[in-house]
């Protein structure tokens, strides 16, 4: 599930060697330039803390209305499941680490734009909280982070869009037990085979099952008359191309609270992006994972390799003995040093979706693939929905909660994959290479 959308930036000659890349093949390190295929009005600004706002028509939706104006199936209470879903964070440096905040609440929505309508208006569709309430809310965190997911869906929708040429469907769909949320899907795409970006804010009382989860995680929670309120957001996206030498990426950032009986309120935040390529590209693994770090480093230096090990044990399907893709980052459970630094770093995060990705994107767009190297992709896709409904706990999570939207917890499969009995690769190849690192995890940067 995922959306992204990015904007015209015209300072892109500042953009550093390692944003795009430092090749690392046989050990001779070479500068990759930007790839000549990007629009001018689409290259990225160096460094993490690049706003990326919306400047163009491409893919953009007049609330609600996709290019085509066709809808799309949409999704529920995958946040819940998403935001229920983690490991306890136990390093003693994360919990007391030290981060920097970027901005106070009042600069924040200046340098974002200023007026919450005139921000909305680049949404796919209208946030699910009332304009009206967003904007007396604003210094809330549930108003904020409510922002900041709208803004990364729409930023990664328009940027795939302009990728591709087609447009997404567009689902802005409620939930009767509270809040709801936008579905975003292109299909059949001339670059995707499917790509989907999500939100959810929904709202209502925690089930038993959920508030046992949270508890097995180390949370203390006090309901009153055995009820927990709660609100979960998040904004989560897989996508799958067509070319086997384009990677699948995957990110999730999410919030979480619970109100208990006396009315204090638990929060967090968690999520994480990952890459999932078919075939080894060292210099696409250096450019995802370092921009993944300066993101991560502006706040902690722990973070980075911290969080790279825990998406390495995550996505791990343990019954093939092989982890999912090359990783990434993954956290959950992240209540300190404060609210404020937490949201700083899970906006530093949200905001390396289209840097760590489009550039892979453009750099294999018109690379030649043969069938064989397309039957290993849907061999690899059969992983990846093995991990998917085997492992996943949004996912598992998600399917035992009544009232969940299928489609949306669903749409992180491929619409197409392979299951060969007995499957190996020859001894030697490019996919027995790739095996190995999926059996060794490796530091890219």
């Amino acid at each position: 599930m995922s959306t992204m959308v990015f904007c015209c930036v015209n300072n892109a000659a500042r953009t550093t060697g390692r944003r795009f890349g430092m090749s690392r093949l046989k050990g001779r390190a070479r500068v990759v330039e930007p790839p000549s295929s990007f629009p001018a009005a689409t290259r990225f600004a160096g460094g993490t803390g690049a706003r990326f706002m919306s400047h163009g028509a491409a893919g953009r939706t007049a609330f609600g209305r996709s290019r085509s104006g066709a809808l799309a199936l949409g999704g529920a209470a995958a946040a819940v499941a998403a935001a229920a879903a983690g490991l306890l964070a136990n390093a003693d440096h994360i919990q007391h680490a030290e981060m920097a905040t970027e901005a106070s609440p009042a600069v924040e929505m200046k340098e974002s734009g200023g007026d919450i309508s005139e921000r909305c208006r680049n949404f796919m569709c209208p946030p699910v909280t009332g304009i009206d309430v967003l904007r007396e809310r604003s210094g809330e965190m549930r108003a904020r982070m409510e922002m900041l997911i709208m803004e990364t869906q729409a930023e990664f929708c328009r940027a795939l869009a302009e990728v591709d040429g087609g447009a997404f469907k567009v689902d802005r769909w409620e939930r009767e037990e509270g809040g709801g949320g936008i579905t975003c899907v292109m299909q059949d795409g001339q670059v995707f085979e499917k790509a989907g970006v999500n939100v959810s804010v929904v709202s209502g009382h925690l089930t038993e099952e959920a508030a046992k989860q949270m508890r097995s995680r180390g949370k203390v929670l006090k309901g009153k008359d055995g009820k927990l309120p709660f609100c979960a957001m998040g904004v989560s996206s897989v996508i799958h191309p067509k070319n086997p030498h384009i990677p699948t990426v995957h990110f999730n950032y999410r919030y979480f609270e619970v109100e208990e009986e006396d009315g204090s309120k638990q929060w967090w935040f968690g999520g994480g992006t990952d890459l999932t390529p078919v075939y080894i590209d060292e210099d696409d693994a250096f450019i995802f994972h370092s921009t993944l770090k300066e993101a991560c480093d502006k706040h902690h230096p722990q973070y980075y390799p911290d969080f790279k090990k825990w998406c390495d044990r995550y996505f791990y399907v343990r019954h093939r003995g092989e982890t999912r893709g090359i990783g990434g980052i993954f956290f959950d459970d992240l209540d300190s040093p404060s609210q404020e630094e937490a949201f700083q770093f899970v906006k530093s995060c949200a905001r390396t979706v289209v840097p760590c990705y489009l550039p892979i994107i453009h750099k294999h767009l018109k690379d030649s693939f043969t069938e064989e190297e397309k039957d290993w992709q849907q061999v690899r896709r059969g992983r990846y929905v093995e991990f998917n409904l085997v492992y996943d706990r949004g996912v598992k999570f998600g399917l035992a909660t009544p009232g969940s939207r299928i489609e949306s917890i669903l749409m992180s499969l491929p619409l197409t994959a392979r299951w060969e009995y007995m499957h190996e690769p020859t001894k030697g190849s490019r996919e027995a290479e790739m095996l190995e690192v999926l059996r060794s995890p490796k530091e890219w940067v």
